[in-house]
């Protein structure tokens, strides 16, 4: 009886995260409303705090296969690079801005959800945050062999909320940011500036 009412629980579960990341994928987080994702799954309301705390918690569940996902695409994308560090940072800031392009949404509520370094992340979501970090931390490494650790990861997040902000920009096309068509070469040219690969090239090629 146990069992059978895990299993049952474990499915509900299932089809409540593919509707709602269908729903994201489509619409953005904030358009996921309770009723809604009950009626479609065929339970009652309360039956999705039975397997979610919360909405937040859903989300996180979602985020969680995007995550999944994105590491994924990042990792094939590293192991075609050559052995530059610098060419493997714009490898992985390059798969990042395909990912974010392809499914803005997924990729956006990421980075809705309510949570800050204040409140009680989940440590699988730490995990793979600290996943995306590793693989840029790797080549920084490379680069500067004697830096410390708190160093080395003081780089990463420093290069990753660059990027980030300038996918970010470019793809809500703010004013601020740079036209869709030319966030690739920004990138390329603040990786190979920060690196020191190229302090006079412009392109991102």
């Amino acid at each position: 009886m146990a069992r059978d009412t895990e299993k049952r629980r474990a499915e509900l579960r299932d089809r409540l995260l593919d509707i709602a990341e269908r729903e994201v994928r489509n619409n953005g987080a904030a358009s996921l409303r309770a009723r809604a994702l009950a009626s479609e799954a065929g339970c009652a309301v309360g039956a999705i705090y039975n397997v979610f705390d919360d909405m937040t918690g859903l989300v996180l569940a979602v985020n969680g296969r995007t995550f999944g996902r994105l590491g994924e695409t990042v990792t094939n994308a590293v192991a075609k690079a050559g052995p530059d560090p610098t060419e493997q940072l714009i490898t992985i800031a390059r798969s990042y801005l395909a990912f974010a392009s392809t499914d803005p949404n997924l990729w956006r509520a990421l980075f809705v959800a309510d949570m800050s370094t204040d409140s009680a992340v989940p440590a699988w979501y730490l995990q793979e945050l600290q996943r995306l970090f590793a693989m840029i931390a790797a080549p920084l490494t490379k680069l500067h062999p004697d830096a410390p650790p708190d160093e080395i990861d003081l780089m990463t997040r420093t290069l990753f909320s660059s990027v980030h902000g300038i996918i970010l920009l470019g793809l809500e096309r703010r004013i601020s940011g740079v036209p869709e068509a030319k966030i690739e070469e920004m990138i390329g040219f603040l990786l190979r500036r920060v690196t020191g690969a190229d302090k006079g090239r412009v392109s991102g090629d």
